[in-house]
């Protein structure tokens, strides 16, 4: 299996990087975890086809995480997709997605889609299967308005990939990500403390705990960006790829 990272940025794109979205693949997966409003052009930039995605997992209801969706929608839309598609994410997702879509391309929903499209809300702590994937959503804490937010631990063809998300420090990023083979944190500053974000520094208090096997750092400020060069972790970048 492989991970992609199409976009590895934070919502002010800092360093240049496109909003959240990472593309796992393999033999029988092909899921898209998160879709920022950058996505469609990051995605088409890499040659991904979006055609080929089964899932797409939204976390939460931030722009640089989920208003992508209209344009991927659109694209399918337009680029003749036939495959069918779900999108799953936290309660309310449906009502969102459609509040998204009529602000962005009022009365595009009034159009026949060419696909069948399955809308699912996920629950904290209650798994779901899709097709060979299983994914277990977590509650995370990341503010008062866009939510509900979760991190996700998936299953699939033998690995386990875990995403806290855009989230502070919480009890249940050690059960979401323990003895994960590939551990994606956000860590938004090295040591201050900023609310509902994480810090390096944070994580590290408590890394021992959750024991990845891989751990790549994500949705960093120009205060970890700053200092990638001298940090002894794994930072993703946009288009990176790494085998799990």
């Amino acid at each position: 299996m492989q991970l992609r990272f199409v976009g590895s940025g934070d919502a002010f794109g800092s360093g240049g990087r496109f909003n959240t979205c990472f593309h796992l693949t393999g033999a029988r997966t092909n899921v898209l975890i998160d879709c920022g409003a950058s996505s469609l052009p990051a995605l088409k930039g890499q040659g991904v086809s979006r055609n080929d995605i089964d899932l797409v997992l939204i976390t939460h209801f931030h722009g640089d995480h989920f208003a992508g969706l209209p344009f991927l929608l659109l694209d399918a839309q337009f680029g003749r997709r036939t495959r069918p598609l779900t999108i799953a994410g936290p309660e309310g997702i449906a009502m969102r997605l459609t509040q998204v879509m009529e602000a962005l391309f009022e009365n595009s929903l009034k159009t026949k889609q060419r696909f069948d499209l399955n809308v699912v809300s996920l629950s904290p702590d209650k798994a779901a299967r899709f097709g060979d994937v299983s994914v277990t959503p977590f509650a995370v804490v990341h503010g008062d308005s866009g939510g509900p937010f979760l991190g996700y631990r998936i299953e699939a063809e033998g690995r386990t990939i875990a995403y806290t998300a855009d989230t502070e420090w919480t009890e249940s990023l050690i059960p979401l990500g323990r003895d994960a083979d590939l551990f994606i944190a956000e860590t938004y500053t090295y040591d201050r403390p900023v609310k509902n974000h994480l810090s390096l520094k944070a994580l590290e208090a408590r890394l021992a705990e959750i024991k990845p096997k891989r751990l790549i750092l994500t949705h960093m400020s120009d205060d970890m960006l700053e200092r990638l060069g001298g940090l002894p972790y794994e930072a993703a970048s946009d288009g990176l790829v790494v085998a799990i």
